[in-house]
């Protein structure tokens, strides 16, 4: 019995560790671009401060090339 409670205990928590992907590429794109009004030119995977982020390049209305970075698990602008 003690096997199986620590096997779903286990199964629980790995299940509630965010995945990798959380927030898809499409996602963060569209987060992007309402962020900033512009236009989206590339989007890439990367790592910033220990995070997974996505690496969004944006062009602006003003006609600004940025980049903006969405962490790849919560959806938040970094």
């Amino acid at each position: 019995m003690k096997f199986l409670t620590t096997l779903i205990t286990a199964l629980m928590l790995a299940l509630s560790l965010p995945a990798w992907a959380d927030v898809s590429r499409d996602d963060a794109a569209a987060l992007a671009q309402q962020a900033t009004g512009g236009r989206v030119l590339a989007v890439d995977q990367a790592e910033r401060g220990g995070r997974l982020v996505w690496r969004v390049k944006v062009l602006t209305p003003k006609g600004e090339v940025i980049v903006v970075l969405i962490d790849a698990a919560s959806g938040r602008r970094l």
